[in-house]
Formats: C-alpha cells, structure tokens, sequence
C-alpha cells in the first residue's frame, strides 16, 4: 500500500480540527438562537450542514465494497506463496489472526462495559426508523453470508458476502499460477487507484466535519462534548489495557529484555503518534528492530506482512466506535450479533488497514451489513484526529511485538 506524506496528513489533520471548532462554535450560537423556536425552522436551517457529512458518507460507501474485494483478493492470492515461505509464513499468520481477535475482542468487551453511547440518545434516521433489527435464525444468518450474485452483493454494500466471494476468488487466483499473476497485478493495480480516490474522498472530511458538529452541537447543545470526553477517554484506557496484554506476551517470549524493546522501539512509536501515522514510523522502525537483535530476513517479512495484516489499535477501535454507533441509536446487539459484527471487520480490514482513515472505510462497510445507520459516522468525524494519533502508535507497537516473538520462534534473536 501506499504511504501517504506525514506533512499532509498532519495538514488534514489540522485542517479537521480548525473544521470541528468552527462546528462545535457555530452549533452553540445556533443552539442558543434556536432555544425557543420551532424544531421544523431549526432543521431546516441545519439541512444544508447535515448536507455535507450526507455527501462525504455516501463518498465513502461509493468506494467500499469495490476497495474491499480488490485489496482482499490480491491479499490473499499473495498467500498463496506463504507454503514457500515455509514454517514462518505460518507462524506469522497465526500470531497476526491472534492478535486481531485480541483487540476486536477487547474493543467489544469495552464499549459494552462502558456503553459510551448509551447517552447520546439519537433518533433513528427517516430512510431506517422502523426497520427494526429482525433476528435472523442460524439457518438465514448463514445463507445470507453466501451471495446469490457478486454484483448484487457490491450494489448492496453486502460486505460480507463481498469477503466470501473475495475468498474464493483469492484462493483460485493463487491457485492457477503464472496465469493468476496476471490478474493479481491488474487487482493490485485497481486497489491503488481506489485508494488514491479514497485520499481525494478524504480531502472532504474537513468540511463533512464542520457540518456535522455544527448539526450535532446546534441539536443536542454543548451537554454532548461530555459523551465526546468520555469516549476519548475510554478508547485510550482501553489502549492502555491492550498494550499491557501485548507488552506481556512480548515477555513471555523475551523476559527481562522487554524494557530494552520499549527503548528502541520509544521513538518510532512517538513519531506515530505525533504524525498520526503507523507507516510514518516504518522505516525507523525497520531499523530499530534489526538494532534490538531481529533478523534481517524475519524483520522484511514480518514488518511489511503486519502492516496490512496486523494492526492492533485500528482493530481495537473498530468494535469499539461500530457498537459506540449502534448505542448512540439505541440498537441492541445480541452476543452473537457483536460476534459475527467482530468476525466481519477481522475479515475486511485485512489489506485496507494502510489507507488514511481506512477505519471509517471498514466500518462504514460494517454498519451497512448490520443495519446501523451509517449516518452515525458523522459522530465520530471530528475526533477520529485525537483517535487515529492513539490507535497509531498501538499499530507500531503490535507489529514490533510480532516481530520480535516470530524471531523468537525461529530461534534468531540475537541477545
């Protein structure tokens, strides 16, 4: 995947927050102004904001399904070459699989221990009011993942029947050889055009935030920012949580020498953070674990794998801000309902994880596939900046763990 300019994403960034100012400025004055007044004059004041973060949603949902199917197939017919790679293609896998069941599960676990949305107390949009969450019998829930046609599902934003066909077509791509690399490169090809759209999409979220804070803020009143704090709040706790779980499986392997890992590791995890971007880090990173005793051949197999593959803090935060979605509406998930919610955003996130923003991708894609309204997105455009700067540097963390444990494996650590 590409990687995108920390100067201009660090530009964005600024630009999104000037853009969540002004919002939350102008929806206090219209909040105040529109205290006594019809609620039809107030919305209808405030169509033309809400206008904005319609358009950015709809950008987005434009690109999903086509990003996911086009990055998941060219992931996946890439692993087809894992077998040759041998016993550390495999091992890799397996602690990447993991890993992402660790943090999904603990988003999922967090966000219902919390409930940061349950405060919000948002009415239903007009398009879903009504609709209801139907439960499906097993029998349904498992004939639906399977499409009926693959272009049908894309239409519907069906994500994930889109995974099931992705798969397949994978699986098939790797599996006819020289034949399947034509088709892996002109995949390959597509998804990089789609992903050079998605950062002409998010050119927008400025203007897509300052509508939406402006309409939220002018609706609920400055009593909301609190729901804000504390979703912040609890989303960095469970970060946190989640680097003592990584930093302890990382001792199990490596013991004492956990400290010496976190000094080598400390600037390239700043520069994430402070750039809001993983892939900043990379090359630093590169270098500080060959420092730290992983070996060349591992660490260039590993690393790059894991940035597509692994990235713990966007995982986390996946469950967390799809289910924070769902309660601000007032929707109950079932267990089963979040499991399933967990299983799709492993699935599609994997080989769209490098994209600037791609969270909001995959959970837009996952909000459709589970009946939330998509609109719930617009919660979360103007603090997604704070998020990202977290989530980030959790992402470096993740993948120098992995590194380091699959050296470990392999028995070439150095000491």
């Amino acid at each position: 995947m590409t990687v995108t300019s920390s100067n201009k994403s660090n530009k964005l960034t600024l630009f999104i927050i000037i853009a969540m100012i002004a919002g939350i400025g102008l929806g206090f004055v219209l909040n105040e102004y529109f205290a006594d007044k019809p609620v039809l004059a107030r919305d209808k004041v405030l169509e033309p904001f809400s206008l904005l973060a319609d358009i950015f949603l709809r950008l987005i949902k434009m690109i999903v399904a086509p990003l996911v199917f086009t990055t998941l197939v060219v992931g996946v017919a890439n692993q087809g070459s894992v077998k040759t790679v041998g016993r550390i293609g495999g091992k890799t896998m397996l602690w990447f699989i993991g890993g992402s069941i660790v943090s999904l599960t603990l988003g999922m676990l967090l966000v219902n221990f919390f409930q940061p949305g349950a405060n919000m107390h948002l009415p239903l949009p007009v398009a879903t009011a009504g609709s209801g969450q139907s439960a499906l019998t097993v029998r349904e829930f498992i004939t639906h993942i399977f499409p009926t046609s693959m272009f049908d599902a894309m239409a519907r934003n069906e994500i994930l029947q889109v995974v099931v066909f992705s798969l397949f077509f994978g699986v098939a791509t790797a599996a006819i050889g020289e034949k399947g690399e034509i088709v892996i490169r002109a995949f390959d090809a597509i998804a990089h055009v789609i992903l050079k759209m998605t950062g002409y999409i998010m050119n927008f979220a400025p203007l897509a935030v300052c509508g939406a804070m402006t309409a939220v803020i002018a609706k609920q009143g400055l009593g909301i920012l609190r729901t804000y704090s504390l979703f912040i709040g609890e989303f960095y706790l469970g970060l946190l949580i989640l680097l003592a779980i990584l930093l302890f499986a990382a001792w199990l392997f490596i013991r004492g020498r956990v400290l010496g890992l976190g000094r080598h590791i400390k600037e390239p995890v700043l520069i994430a953070f402070s750039t809001s971007s993983s892939e900043a880090a990379f090359p630093k990173l590169l270098l500080e674990l060959q420092r730290f005793g992983c070996d060349e051949k591992v660490v260039s197999f590993v690393l790059p794998l894991g940035y597509s593959f692994n990235l713990d803090g966007s995982m986390m935060y996946m469950t967390f801000a799809s289910l924070f979605i769902a309660q601000s509406y007032g929707i109950h998930l079932d267990t089963g309902t979040q499991i399933s919610m967990l299983l799709v955003l492993m699935l599609t996130s994997k080989g769209i994880a490098g994209v600037p923003r791609a969270s909001l991708v995959v959970i837009a894609g996952t909000l459709a596939t589970f009946k939330i309204p998509e609109a719930g997105l617009a919660l979360l455009l103007g603090i997604d900046p704070l998020l990202d700067m977290g989530r980030a540097s959790m992402n470096v963390v993740g993948n120098s763990v992995a590194t380091v444990v699959v050296s470990k494996w392999e028995n070439s650590l150095k000491s």
